[in-house]
């Protein structure tokens, strides 16, 4: 059964109609670029989607990596999959025209992304990771490491990775072992272990650039005496060509419940004489550049979750709306013809959730995709500072609220299909499996909602939050005295006083009480604020939809627009209300899950 990858006229009402992306083409840095451009762009990812990816999409998935003691084995299909990807442009879409790019708005490679994520799954994750730590170099490297490094990764020669976990810190970076050594010639050796390296080794490209944290010898402990380098797996010459192993070596691969297109691995640096390594930027100011590609790596982790909850979404619907069985209660006749499972409410039920949480989470998505353009291209400085504001404070909850509900999409997804959903024969037991691990790439929940609750909501007078605020407030106020959705500004507006009530008594509790009990709840914070903002990015839609309707558009557009409506509704009566039971449990300072002691398990 073939399905859309993902669905055309949502993406549509998504870049022109809610964001209005056709009008970044008046900004410097877009104006060789027009609407026909962006699509030409769009459907040219989709081409190389339907051809290359969605033919491979399974077989990605059950031929794992392997690994012969030498070297890394993948699906011959795939490198032809990359380099399609990387000749059409789009590995380097954002980038400087100098530098191989297309000067596109992230916005819009965000949405061409999708129908190669829909499609390959984690296999375009080899492409997305080199462009992030090529974005990283070109913001914070030397003109040398610029032509080094980027400049042969933008044309595809290398791919790139980033190297920060260690077997025994995992996501506590502070305790990172990894030492850095100078050198007479200024370069560094480098000698340690990584581990869940995604992208590590391969066969897909000439050479391999890590970013790799490390500690100079004699540095202080922690995260403030973290240095960042760039350590290639071979050296390269002055001419360009590939030169020495540089004692990068693989350690182990790991096989995975999902993302399998994709080589996770454990590395070796320097085990004999220390890996070459090139300094980026100044010493012990490693973390706050490679933040850089960390937030760019959180943005693109909610954008994988998204993707896979609207692919799995147009997946179970499509099967819903084809799939004869059964009759409504209503029907007594057992002779009468069979009705498709879509004409049962409880479908309708699963199928409506599944809309609220895909189409919400890539509004999410796509905010933060416009967010990091605007903080750089917007027209005025004060925009670009408000848009850093911004995206700075929800980048937790962009990572973090698509990968959790994408999945319980996912999840209805397959309970849609029944049987049909946990065989392999289709594909939503795929997109659940590989959206699961969303939750856990790049900082797990748990470390998301410590992030937001320790650092992004109180930092700099708590700026972050109430720019935030202030933005859902002022879509309340355009609504107030909307017919049809003026119930749902009164709902969001309640939900802000909930949110500020919270918010003040929890911090309250972190600087009064037990700090660690304070915490103990934080992700039911994360998920109050995440609940929030997508009820505040479904009125966004809901106003658009209500004055598109209002120009009595042709049927298709009549039936689309009312669907934005209902499942603005749905979410709205059925999600939204949740937050009150999470902010009892934190005004509270519930210790349910603090008092368990670890002899009770």
């Amino acid at each position: 059964m073939s399905a859309t990858l993902m669905n055309q006229r949502d993406l549509e009402f998504m870049l022109y109609e809610l964001f209005d992306s056709e009008s970044l083409i008046k900004r410097a840095r877009y104006q060789d670029h027009d609407r026909q451009t962006f699509n030409q762009v769009i459907n040219t990812a989709k081409a190389i989607a339907e051809k290359y990816f969605l033919p491979i999409r399974q077989k990605l998935d059950s031929h794992q990596p392997t690994f012969d003691g030498k070297k890394i084995s993948l699906i011959a299909e795939l490198k032809p999959a990359i380099a399609a990807v990387i000749q059409s442009g789009l590995s380097s879409a954002t980038a400087n025209y100098e530098l191989d790019g297309m000067q596109l708005p992230p916005i819009i490679a965000s949405v061409a992304s999708t129908y190669l994520t829909a499609a390959g799954g984690v296999g375009l994750g080899y492409n997305m990771l080199t462009n992030a730590n090529a974005n990283l170099l070109e913001a914070h490297g030397s003109k040398a490491l610029i032509e080094k490094w980027v400049k042969p990764m933008r044309s595809g020669r290398f791919m790139g990775t980033m190297a920060m976990t260690e077997p025994g810190s995992g996501s506590g970076l502070g305790d990172l072992i990894t030492k850095a050594v100078k050198s007479d010639d200024e370069t560094y050796r480098i000698s340690g272990n990584k581990i869940y390296i995604s992208g590590g080794d391969h066969n897909l490209s000439e050479n391999i650039v890590h970013l790799v944290l490390a500690r100079v010898q004699g540095a202080a402990k922690g995260i403030k005496g973290l240095s960042l380098f760039v350590v290639p797996k071979f050296l390269v010459n002055d001419d360009g060509t590939i030169g020495e192993d540089n004692e990068v070596a693989l350690a182990g691969l790991f096989h995975k419940m999902g993302g399998r297109a994709q080589t996770s691995t454990a590395l070796s640096f320097g085990e004999n004489n220390g890996s070459v390594a090139y300094l980026v930027g100044e010493e012990n100011q490693g973390l706050k550049y490679m933040f850089h590609m960390m937030n760019e790596a959180r943005i693109m982790v909610g954008t994988s979750g998204a993707t896979l909850a609207v692919a799995g979404y147009q997946y179970a619907l499509d099967y819903a709306k084809n799939r004869p069985q059964g009759r409504l209660p209503s029907c007594k006749d057992p002779l009468s013809a069979m009705v498709n499972i879509i004409e049962h409410a409880d479908v309708r039920r699963m199928l409506l959730a599944q809309k609220a949480y895909a189409e919400g989470a890539l509004a999410l998505v796509l905010y933060g995709s416009q967010l990091s353009d605007d903080e750089k291209t917007a027209p005025t400085i004060e925009a670009q500072k408000h848009a850093h504001l911004l995206l700075d404070f929800l980048t937790p909850i962009i990572k973090t609220w698509p990968a959790e509900y994408g999945t319980k999409a996912n999840d209805l997804a397959i309970q849609v299909l029944g049987g049909h959903g946990y065989i392999n024969e289709h594909p939503v037991e795929l997109f659940y499996r590989d959206n699961r691990l969303n939750a856990i790439h790049e900082g797990t929940t748990g470390i998301q909602s410590l992030d937001l609750l320790t650092r992004k909501v109180p930092m700099n007078n708590m700026a972050g939050y109430l720019a935030t605020v202030a933005e859902i407030v002022n879509t309340i106020e355009q609504v107030q005295h909307h017919q049809g959705l003026d119930v749902y500004a009164i709902q969001l507006s309640d939900a802000v006083d909930t949110l500020k009530q919270t918010t003040q008594v929890v911090l309250k509790a972190m600087s009064t009480t037990n700090i660690d009990l304070a915490l103990a709840n934080s992700v039911k914070y994360l998920e109050l604020f995440g609940h929030i903002i997508i009820a505040w990015l479904w009125l966004k839609q809901g106003i658009v939809a209500s004055q598109a309707l209002s120009k009595q558009p042709h049927q298709a557009d009549e039936n689309f627009y009312n669907g934005k409506l209902q499942a603005l509704q749905y979410f709205y009566r059925f999600e939204l209300p949740e937050i009150s039971l999470w902010s009892t449990i934190l005004r509270n300072n519930d210790s349910t899950t603090y008092d368990m002691k670890v002899d009770w398990f």
